[in-house]
């Protein structure tokens, strides 16, 4: 049985705008509308996303995002359930496999603030759903469930700490509670479960801000 601690994080609505998603913060009849910093994320990456669609065709690319996007939702749901200490969802052979090769890690997981919860920042502008806010390995941390065919390059995952540098900037400013570290849990088709831990946190607030300020300044750009 995994122990939750009580955080009151807020309620928000989501809505796209042109193809980006942003977070309804505030006042229900005027609310700001912060981006999502997936959103964010995804647009400083967009180059390297169409080089890669280019590289193995749209329709190849398609499927496998697809793919990707099913096998990692459904491994969301086994992992909620799991530290919800909820009985198990009924999923696919595939993400059923990648949850019971990841569980030894989960185990790792205890003293859970949130799972899924909504955080916004009003200095950065942004908004997003943490996967997990818990301790592991007895350390308070910004946890990111990721799966994928095998385990990446260190150098390659720069985007999944700016995400958790986001997240763990709205904790603190919404509740003051400051986090040790960023870990991504990636969870791969071949068997493998690979940690990726980080507590290196200025480095990716400046990152951060770079790829906050390069969507600010290229939105800008197309409405001028």
């Amino acid at each position: 049985m995994f122990d939750h601690v009580e955080l009151n994080l807020p309620s928000l609505e989501r809505e796209m705008i042109d193809g980006v998603r942003y977070y309804k913060v505030g006042d229900s009849d005027e609310p700001q509308k912060f981006v999502s910093i997936t959103s964010v994320i995804s647009h400083f990456n967009k180059e390297k996303f169409s080089a890669w669609r280019k590289k193995v065709g749209n329709e190849e690319a398609d499927k496998i995002t697809r793919k990707a996007t099913s096998r990692g939702t459904d491994l969301h749901t086994l992992v909620e359930d799991y530290l919800h200490n909820r009985n198990l969802s009924d999923v696919q052979p595939i993400s059923e496999h990648l949850f019971k090769i990841a569980k030894s890690d989960l185990n790792r997981i205890n003293n859970i603030y949130a799972l899924e919860g909504s955080l916004y920042s009003q200095y950065l502008g942004v908004a997003g759903t943490v996967d997990c806010i818990a301790d592991f390995d007895g350390e308070l941390s910004i946890i990111d469930f990721k799966t994928s065919k095998q385990p990446k390059p260190r150098e390659w995952i720069d985007g999944y700490f700016v995400q958790c540098c986001a997240y763990a900037c709205m904790l603190h400013e919404l509740t003051g509670l400051s986090v040790k570290k960023f870990v991504i849990i990636m969870t791969c088709e071949n068997g493998e479960v690979e940690i990726y831990e980080e507590y290196d946190k200025a480095k990716y607030i400046r990152l951060l801000t770079q790829y906050i300020k390069k969507f600010v300044n290229d939105k800008l750009e197309q409405v001028s």
